[in-house]
């Protein structure tokens, strides 16, 4: 058994989640989600005691084991993201480097003849905060927000492929909470061998 898949899920006030078949549809505050999960494991909603609860009938099944666990996280992030949502606050290092958002698309100046754009999933959000870097030392900075946890995910992951940060002097789009491995660079030797 799921030690994650045995625990219930608790409904927050304000989100509500139904059940249709083998579609659970969460709605809160924010937005609402639907997720179709696998028949081999069974949701229960207890709207009297606000929890929704993961079932595995057949637990010497492997793939039964690892769906319960994987449905209940889903089910939790769900939850979680209509009522308060997911944010990933990115930096862009370089000198030059911008950020800017034009008609639902995401426009990143990273250092190419050209610039890069990319659009915005729906359901997310893109918040520039600091729109140009200054130097190598301040960073450009956006917060990417969203209800959706796996599609928020994806998108900063798409982002932070345009220009990965490179290990000499950091320059790059990363994570604000990512650390890089810094190398040092060529020493070049004086005077004739």
């Amino acid at each position: 058994m799921s030690r994650i898949g045995k625990k219930p899920v608790e409904i927050p006030q304000g989100v509500k989640v139904d059940q249709q078949g083998q579609i659970v549809k969460v709605s809160g505050p924010l937005g609402s989600l639907d997720f179709q999960y696998d028949p081999r494991v069974t949701v229960k909603v207890d709207s009297s005691q606000h929890k929704v609860e993961v079932v595995n009938p057949q637990p010497e099944d492997r793939q039964s084991r690892e769906l319960h666990g994987t449905t209940r996280a889903l089910i939790a992030n769900m939850v979680a993201g209509v009522s308060k949502g997911y944010e990933k606050k990115m930096e862009i290092y370089g000198t030059g480097y911008s950020a800017k958002e034009q008609v639902g698309k995401l426009v990143l100046q990273v250092g190419y003849a050209h610039s890069v754009e990319l659009p915005i999933p729906q359901g997310i959000k893109v918040i520039i905060d600091v729109p140009a870097t200054r130097g190598n030392d301040v960073p450009a900075k956006l917060t990417i927000r969203g209800v959706d946890k796996a599609c928020l995910g994806q998108f900063a992951s798409d982002v932070r492929r345009v220009r990965p940060p490179e290990p000499y002097k950091g320059k790059g789009i990363r994570y604000a909470d990512e650390k890089i491995k810094r190398k040092v660079g060529k020493a070049f030797a004086s005077g004739a061998a």
